[in-house]
């Protein structure tokens, strides 16, 4: 066959919220899709998300995404606050057991959710993501580009930061990759052998908010190659996030960092929307630039090529679920 003729015009934003403590707080909009990722929400974040759901377009929010059942990840009161406000009608959710009374009081609050949402005919959908999950879905489709799930493919009875929802976002003109709080360097060396995440990671959000636990390493990036590295700082920072050692092994690759200790990060598609992205460091409650950076997404290259490169670039038969 000839050559692609390259992706459609996807308008993509990512979104990464600064919230005056410690955690995280992402969002992705792709296709006209909006998907809050973790289930925080200060005075700090709040506004600004109401402000990136103007810009993208939407009323409500498609998709609740939480990696981990850490408070700092899913907040019980601050979640009930989001369901109530932004409606989901799809969560996914931690599948691991829940070993606090935040996890506890989190998975209640979601139970009432969708069944009030039933009672009501306006059904949600939530999706405990387990191994067994993983596991039953559909191999993921080379050119469709749909998010993919990697983890967790097995539960760490030891370590509840290994069970955390790992997930490529890669619906739009350019990919994110979500981490959550995994730190086994077994996950992280399965990771860095994908052939998904090696040809398509552009931006890659910081692992357990880029701490120097041996997950991040010289290995991942020399593998997975991301343009840009996110890191989730609480406003304080008072565990200086990212590490020193991780500020240099991500200059050492030449991956770009930005932080929401300086303030919000937002990343764009620009142009026709079809690969060319925009990385914005905000300062603090402003919308102040402190720092830009301009990338190509690596999709856009890949769709420039033929079939019987894309052929022996990811093989014939795709090994990795998706959703």
């Amino acid at each position: 066959m000839g050559l692609l003729r390259g992706m459609s015009p996807i308008v993509t934003r990512f979104r990464a919220y600064q919230l005056g403590a410690s955690g995280s707080s992402f969002s992705y909009f792709a296709g006209g899709n909006f998907t809050l990722i973790e289930a925080r929400l200060t005075d700090v974040n709040r506004p600004r998300i109401d402000d990136e759901m103007l810009a993208c377009g939407v009323e409500v929010a498609n998709t609740l995404h939480i990696t981990s059942w850490d408070k700092d990840h899913c907040c019980a009161p601050e979640l009930e606050e989001i369901l109530d406000l932004f409606r989901p009608e799809r969560i996914e959710c931690p599948g691991y057991p829940p070993c606090s009374d935040n996890a506890e009081d989190s998975l209640a609050i979601i139970r009432t959710y969708r069944e009030t949402r039933r009672q009501s005919n306006r059904p949600v959908t939530v999706e405990s993501i387990t191994p067994a999950y993983i596991e039953g879905l559909r191999p993921a489709e080379i050119l469709a580009f749909r998010n993919v799930y990697y983890h967790p493919k097995w539960i760490d009875a030891e370590c509840a930061n290994n069970n955390s929802t790992v997930k490529l976002f890669r619906s739009g003109s350019f990919n994110v990759l979500s981490l959550g709080d995994v730190e086994d360097r077994n996950v992280s060396a399965r990771l860095r052998r994908d052939r998904y995440l090696k040809r398509e990671t552009d931006v890659m959000i910081l692992a357990h908010h880029g701490a120097d636990n041996g997950f991040t390493d010289d290995n991942l990036l020399s593998s997975l190659a991301p343009r840009l590295a996110i890191c989730s700082s609480n406003y304080a920072n008072q565990y200086d996030h990212p590490r020193p050692e991780i500020r240099e092994l991500l200059y050492e690759h030449d991956v770009r960092l930005m932080t929401t200790k300086t303030g919000d990060v937002v990343v764009r598609s620009i142009g026709d929307h079809t690969g060319n992205y925009e990385a914005i460091n905000l300062q603090t409650d402003s919308t102040k630039v402190s720092s830009v950076a301009t990338f190509r997404s690596k999709k856009a290259r890949l769709l420039g090529m033929n079939w019987d490169t894309i052929r022996q670039l990811y093989g014939r038969k795709p090994d990795h679920p998706r959703r």
